[in-house]
């Protein structure tokens, strides 16, 4: 009886593990982060030809909406201060499964927001509703594009649900 038991709780820990190690998997793999930059609270607002009509909080609402459609759970951020930006990327490594980011005008300026995001090591989805590439010149480069997985350009606010789509496949691993 000694040696059954000996024998047996090896695989019952083993059991335990696994079954531990899928209950957190399925519970940590589906929450993000969407964070924005400075002025983005100001969307309807400010300069409509570059960033459309839809409001910051019409905003939120579409990207809540998408993402409880694919079963994501999401935190939506916006600071117009830089060191906030990076605190909430800190944050984010502990608490997220991955970030998309608007880092607005900070995209052009910020060494510190890229330092930390090189230092989070999970999916990173890079956002801008105008397509940088195609404004004023010191806007056309972006200090976060190599430490990101992707990036979506151009699209309007349209952006943000793509952005949570691809976040979703690659949280998946279908990317």
């Amino acid at each position: 009886s000694l040696s059954f038991i000996t024998f047996a709780l090896p695989f019952n820990l083993i059991f335990i593990f696994f079954i531990f190690f899928i209950v957190y998997k399925s519970r940590m793999s589906n929450k993000i982060i969407i964070i924005n930059g400075p002025n983005l609270n100001l969307l309807g607002e400010r300069e409509q030809s570059q960033y459309g009509s839809l409001t910051f909080e019409k905003l939120k609402e579409n990207c809540l909406n998408k993402s409880k459609e694919l079963e994501l759970t999401v935190e939506f951020a916006q600071s117009n201060i830089e060191g906030e930006i990076v605190n909430l990327i800190q944050n984010a490594r502990k608490n997220f499964d991955g970030i998309i980011i608007n880092a607005a005008a900070f995209t052009h300026t910020s060494v510190a927001i890229r330092d930390a995001l090189e230092v989070y090591k999970k999916p990173i989805i890079e956002l801008h509703i105008s397509n940088i590439y195609k404004r004023e010149k010191f806007r056309q480069k972006s200090l976060i594009s190599d430490v990101v997985d992707g990036g979506i350009f151009g699209l309007g606010t349209d952006g943000y649900i793509l952005a949570i789509i691809s976040m979703h496949k690659l949280l998946k691993n279908e990317n």
